[in-house]
């Protein structure tokens, strides 16, 4: 349903205004345009009175900080509620564009929420909803209030007559001719009618749009996101490549090369002394488990096999258990997701406990591994180091990014010089193309 004219004409075609005077569109809009003076009055006491209170409480130990975080929350509510209304009644869709991630430190979370401008952009519209729906509702009541009662005046003038009573200039009970004349301009008014409501909701839902709506250049700046951090991947991958035709050149086939000259040493020595040969057996042997051990370390940097068959908690468990940092683990996911975002939380968490092994002095860490229902996996990494973890200037942090944004994630790091250091990933789990 959109608000325009109820019929299709041709090219040069007069509208007709009996037909859109009484299509339901026309009395939708109607419907609206009443409705924003109240909506808009109650959206706006809300946002102002928790803004108000936020200023009022900022001053005594943040005390205001809760109550701006519920009055953004609250506005984000509100928002949702008034796109429902314009798709009920006018039939239109308004993108919804989404909070800034959650953030464990309210400090950080309260600031990002004031640097977003869809936060901002929801809370001016919010602030224009009451002056703006007192104008447009004043202008429909008035309208149709005016153009019925002007119809109406000459039933009840011969209804009730008044005595002479003068509207306008123009003796009601009188003439004949009065009362005519206002029949005639109440039924232009109401004829009228819909042109002025098409045009007040085309005002509404611009303004609606363009602040309730997607941020502009949002979609833009996230696609470029998007192919920044693929090309990243890529060339990681590539890296990743190199580093395993390294290890396997330098490391296992030589490992390889020297069992089979051992091996040979043996045949050769075997023709000569047969008893001779079991130093050199042992030493084979030896050399065939170091190859082995290699080759499963190589294969579970790749993909660990028990993640596979048993999923996260044990392929973690594994993990918490090599880190030479004691490790509490908590893994509570009631539906195995995807085989994608599984790989990805694993290579989370065995990144961001290397780096607490090796970059955080820590004493002990805490993962916690979470998923209600069908909805996103989130991953808190914890540690009591000495923080000052920065994404920015170092690419353990830039890659683990990298890897979660391919499956449109989020990853945040609130690490404060001195520590702690929290680490938390967002992994969505219905995402097109993710199976398992």
């Amino acid at each position: 349903m959109v608000i325009s004219m109820p019929t299709v004409r041709a090219a040069g075609q007069r509208p007709d205004p009996v037909r859109a005077l009484l299509a339901p569109s026309t009395w939708l809009a109607a419907a609206h345009l009443l409705l924003d003076a109240v909506v808009g009055s109650a959206y706006a006491f809300v946002l102002l009175s928790g803004l108000f209170v936020t200023v009022l409480l900022m001053p005594f130990a943040l005390l205001g900080l809760p109550v701006w975080i519920i009055t953004a929350w609250l506005s984000m509510a509100m928002a949702r509620i008034e796109r429902a209304r314009y798709r009920l009644l006018l039939g239109v869709d308004i993108p919804e564009q989404p909070m800034p991630p959650w953030r464990r430190n309210p400090l950080r979370y309260g600031g990002d929420l004031w640097r977003d401008p869809g936060v901002r952009r929801r809370a001016a519209h919010q602030a224009l909803a009451a002056p703006m729906g007192l104008l447009t509702a004043g202008v429909v009541y008035l309208l149709l209030t005016g153009a019925v009662a002007l119809l109406a005046m000459p039933l009840l003038t011969w209804l009730l007559p008044t005595g002479g009573t003068v509207t306008f200039g123009v003796p009601l009970s009188d003439t004949a001719g009065g009362r005519a004349l206002l029949a005639a301009v109440g039924l232009g008014l109401l004829l009228l009618a819909p042109a002025v409501l098409r045009a007040l909701a085309a005002l509404d839902i611009a303004v609606a749009r363009s602040l309730l709506g997607s941020v502009p250049g949002a979609l833009a700046r996230r696609v470029d996101e998007l192919e920044r951090s693929r090309a990243r991947v890529v060339d990681a991958g590539e890296a990743e490549r190199r580093r395993l035709e390294r290890d396997l050149h330098d490391g296992t086939q030589q490992q390889l090369v020297a069992l089979a000259m051992t091996l040979g040493r043996a045949m050769a020595r075997y023709k000569q002394d047969p008893a001779a040969v079991g130093d050199l057996l042992a030493d084979a042997h030896q050399q065939a488990k170091e190859a082995v051990t290699d080759l499963r370390g190589l294969i579970r940097g790749l993909h660990p096999p028990v993640l596979t068959d048993r999923g996260l908690d044990a392929a973690l468990s594994a993990v918490a258990a090599r880190c030479p940092v004691p490790v509490d683990l908590t893994v509570e996911l009631p539906e195995r997701p995807n085989a994608t975002v599984e790989a990805i939380g694993y290579f989370v968490v065995a990144e961001g406990l290397t780096n607490v092994a090796r970059h955080s002095h820590a004493t002990r860490a805490t993962v916690a591994v979470q998923r209600e229902g069908t909805g996103p996996v989130w991953i808190t990494i914890s540690d009591d180091g000495v923080g000052g973890a920065d994404p920015e200037r170092g690419t353990g942090l830039r890659g683990l990014a990298d890897r979660v944004s391919g499956v449109d994630g989020q990853l945040g790091v609130d690490s404060p010089v001195g520590g702690p250091t929290v680490l938390t990933v967002e992994l969505p789990c219905a995402v097109t193309g993710l199976t398992r």
